[in-house]
Order: structure tokens, then sequence, then C-alpha cells
């Protein structure tokens, strides 16, 4: 029973620390730094965890991160996983189950992407507002267990408002901009094609990307505030005349990845 899986994975964690977080945070590719910010860290890596899945794309480091940064008890994943790596949408959001049975309350997304906007450039943060998802699936599809949340979720703030003032009230403070703005769920591995961007501009996105919107609907699903932070590192096919690549997409994450981890810490130590 899906349930007994997530509980047993949960309960492993648990055993290993006396550390009870109230803050998760997933670390998208390249974002992995923010961890160097916490303090009394302890590290699980995915393998020794029963049940959980196990990251294989290059940037991910595959580690449960449990520490401090300020007051604020977390736990952080360096590395999530992809549809496009053959999870199911299940899988996908599995580590979102298992932060609702350690007591999480509250959840930071963050994501590397490429900009729809032409306002946007690489390297800029955009806080999430809404999403749009592209795939047709749905991580909630299947059977419903009442323990984890009802039948019929809404989604009418997927993004905490509060959450979002938190991090205005931040960014402002120390002297970062962000943009704010609409997230496109596209399923990769590929990167969009020039008409798919040209089809997702005019349904109101301003960047796409390959993850976030599982781990989102999951946690307002478990009754969580979600915050979401994008890093521009592209712009999408057709916008800028160059050819993608994940290697590239790495480097300006790691570039811009100083300044998205000072505006979470900022958030967390001010929470």
């Amino acid at each position: 029973m899906f349930y007994n899986k997530v509980k047993e994975s949960a309960d492993f964690i648990l055993s290993k620390t006396a550390q009870r977080p109230k803050i998760g945070v997933i670390l998208g590719s390249g974002l992995g730094g923010l961890v160097d910010f916490m303090e009394n860290k302890e590290i699980i890596p995915y393998s020794d965890i029963p049940n959980f899945p196990q990251s294989t794309v290059k940037g991910h480091a595959g580690n449960m991160v449990l520490g401090t940064i300020g007051s604020q008890s977390i736990i952080a994943m360096q590395g999530r996983f992809h549809y496009y790596e053959g999870f199911t949408m299940k899988e996908v959001a599995y580590p979102v189950y298992v932060m609702k049975l350690l007591g999480v309350e509250n959840i930071i997304v963050t994501n590397a992407c490429g900009a729809i906007n032409d306002t946007f450039k690489p390297g800029d943060l955009m806080i999430i507002e809404d999403y749009i998802n592209m795939w047709g699936n749905n991580p909630l599809i299947g059977p419903n267990d009442e323990r984890f949340g009802v039948r019929f979720p809404d989604m009418s703030e997927p993004y905490s408002k509060e959450l979002i003032g938190k991090a205005l009230s931040a960014s402002e403070k120390i002297g970062i901009e962000c943009k704010k703005g609409v997230y496109a769920l596209f399923s990769g591995p590929c990167f969009e094609t020039a008409a798919e961007i040209r089809a997702y501009k005019i349904l109101g996105a301003d960047v796409a990307g390959m993850s976030t919107v599982p781990e989102t609907i999951t946690a307002n699903y478990l009754g969580m505030k979600v915050f979401g932070l994008s890093c521009i590192t592209n712009m999408a096919t057709g916008i800028a005349k160059v050819k993608h690549s994940h290697e590239d997409v790495l480097r300006i994450a790691n570039e811009s990845s100083e300044k998205l981890c000072n505006l979470v810490k900022e958030m967390l130590i001010n929470w």
C-alpha cells in the first residue's frame, strides 16, 4: 500500500535524526548550493532511504540534507526526480509525501527554466505565481487515500500569496530583483520547439520547464503552503537564435545559484 511505503521512508529518516523539519526545500538543476548555508547538517543519501527513487540527472546530487537556517529547521532535497527519467508522476512527487509524514508544513520548490517572456534574461529569478500543466497527466490520478488529502483538491492558490509576500520583502531587503510569472510544465527530455513556445506564450506562460508542477500539485493536496522560485537559464526556443544544451543550463544555474540561495536564506531567516 502506498501510504505504508511512504511511512516506511519517513520512519527511516526520523530514526536517523533528532531534527524535525517544518520547511522542505526542493533544489533544481545546479541549485544545490543552499545546503552550504545550513548549520547542524545531517546528510542522508536517497539510496539509503527505503522505497525512495534515485536521481539520474547531472547536477542533482541525490541527498536529503537536514539542518537549520536561522531558527528554521529544514529538509532540503539536493536533486529531484523527473517524468522524463521514466518515473511515474506519483514517483516524481514521492518525496513530498515523505516530507508530509515528517511534519513539513511549507515547501519551497526551485528550478532552472527557459524564458518565454522576452523581457526576461538568463540569470534572472522569477517568483512563480501560477502554473500551466501541459502534460495531460497528474500525480493525483489513481485511488485516493483520505489520510493524505481530499479527492478533489483546490488549486486556486497553488503558490501561497503569503509566502510570495515574504519573498518580495526579502528580495527588497537584500537588493535582488525578482520577476513574477507563470510556469508552463513541459515533459522533456528534449527542449521545446519554437512552435510550442509560441503556443505557450499565447496561453499566458512566462517560462517553460520540466519539473516543479508535480510537487506543487501534491503539496497543495497534502495541505502544505508552496513557494516557487525559477532561475532563468536560457531564452526559450525561437526567442534566442541559439541551440540549447543541458551543460549551458547548468552553467547559468551555477552562476545564479548564489543569488537564488541568498534570497531563500533571507526568507528563512525572517520566516
